[in-house]
């Protein structure tokens, strides 16, 4: 079975990419899913975020919101809104957010290399929501959410992609967040061989984002394997949608850290115990981390920066040596308590995307007590990390841009 295989992909008819392009279904709460498909009634939102459709309240894992997304999804392709191509593809996807741009691969990946372990993992699931998106898929039938990837980059690969987006791309939309997706169809059938020949021959692909998607995946394919007394391993469910980049054009930014309270200590008792394994410097300015083991901190109206004393930082552990590692194992486990981010309410996580100014806003409004910025986690190390066969901590990596939904889609015959 190839890593990789070409698709009939549904995507938006001529014309109608730019009312169907949607955000990912998870950036976004209901509230705002209902105000961004105001007057869109192609909106892929009404597939990926059905309650859209449904009254307010709604329970969102209701058996009647995955009804509406088929029932949304079929409309679209009846209405020919929705199109289907006649002939196993791969699609090229260029994303451009300013100055950053990178072009990579949308292809159905192998759900026997997922569960063998070639595609990579690097987080743990929540099983409330694999189950969500099981559901969603079985609803649809089909893969709506893309899978991010990464691959180790590859020149033959690489210029393959760049060759192919030379030409005027098949669908171009600017989304409201101003970033730029660019797909181009690959039909002919001497490149589609030449791509599924040199993916095949890579050790193994990464998983950047999307591990709720690709573990729902997996389950699928397992089930309707499981289910299907004439399975060959050629059936589309053996496979789900993916976008795959190379490794060195990946946007990976700050993942940063507020905390609700100092656990029980005033200010210069807390002060004093964070000085016993950083340094510690006021700043006038905001504190953006130049570097690994640097963190800003933003407490009681004031910037401090934070550099670790370079004795705590281990070599040759790739999660330990995580920034985000150090700083919850040497100041938020040790100093304010918090030992399972994931579960203590105390603490919540802010993407870098909304700058220092949004840790300041937590802080001053009196919701949060202290913020921490990050140097962002590289891409080398999320690799280092799957490749060792460990898990990150929560909260570690903030991909942008983000994939959109709607672009291509894989139905499962």
């Amino acid at each position: 079975m190839p890593l990789i295989r070409a698709f009939t992909g549904l995507r938006p008819a001529q014309g109608r990419a730019d009312d169907v392009a949607a955000p990912p279904y998870d950036v976004m709460n209901e509230a705002e899913a209902r105000e961004m498909v105001e007057g869109r009634p192609w909106s892929f939102l009404h597939i990926s975020r059905p309650e859209v459709d449904l009254p307010v309240g709604v329970d969102p894992y209701a058996p009647e919101v995955y009804a509406k997304a088929a029932e949304n999804l079929q409309k679209m392709v009846r209405e020919k809104v929705l199109v289907r191509d006649d002939k196993p593809c791969f699609y090229v996807y260029r994303l451009t957010m300013g100055e950053h741009r990178q072009t990579g691969l949308v292809a159905a990946a192998s759900v026997e290399a997922y569960d063998t372990d070639r595609i990579k993992k690097h987080e743990f699931t929540r099983p409330a929501k694999e189950d969500d998106r099981v559901r969603q898929v079985d609803a649809l039938n089909a893969q709506t959410g893309p899978v991010f990837l990464v691959y180790p980059s590859a020149p033959q690969v690489d210029a393959v992609l760049v060759r192919v987006s030379q030409a005027a791309p098949d669908m171009d939309v600017t989304a409201a967040d101003a970033v730029r997706h660019e797909i181009w169809v690959v039909d002919d059938e001497a490149t589609v061989e030449q791509l599924t020949r040199d993916f095949d021959a890579m050790s193994a692909l990464y998983v950047a984002d999307g591990h709720h998607r690709s573990a729902a995946g997996s389950r699928v394919g397992g089930a309707r394997k499981a289910d299907n007394p004439n399975h060959t391993g050629g059936e589309s469910y053996n496979y789900f949608l993916s976008v795959i980049f190379p490794h060195n054009q990946m946007q990976i930014l700050d993942y940063n850290r507020v905390i609700k309270d100092l656990n029980g200590l005033d200010k210069t008792t807390f002060l004093a115990r964070v000085g016993e394994s950083f340094s510690v410097e006021s700043s006038d300015q905001p504190v953006k981390p130049a570097s690994a083991a640097e963190f800003g901190m933003y407490l009681d109206h004031q910037w401090y920066r934070l550099r670790l004393d370079p004795a705590r930082i281990p070599s040759d552990d790739p999660v330990a040596r995580l920034d985000v590692s150090l700083l919850a194992d040497n100041l938020i486990e040790p100093i304010l308590g918090i030992s399972d981010p994931r579960r203590d309410a105390r603490i919540d996580f802010v993407g870098g995307i909304r700058g220092l100014s949004g840790l300041e806003k937590r802080v001053d409004s009196g919701e949060m007590v202290v913020a921490f910025s990050l140097f962002p986690t590289g891409m080398e190390d999320l690799m280092a990390v799957a490749d060792a066969g460990e898990v990150m901590p929560p909260k570690s990596t903030w991909f942008e841009p983000k994939l959109a939904d709607g672009l291509v889609s894989h139905v499962l015959d």
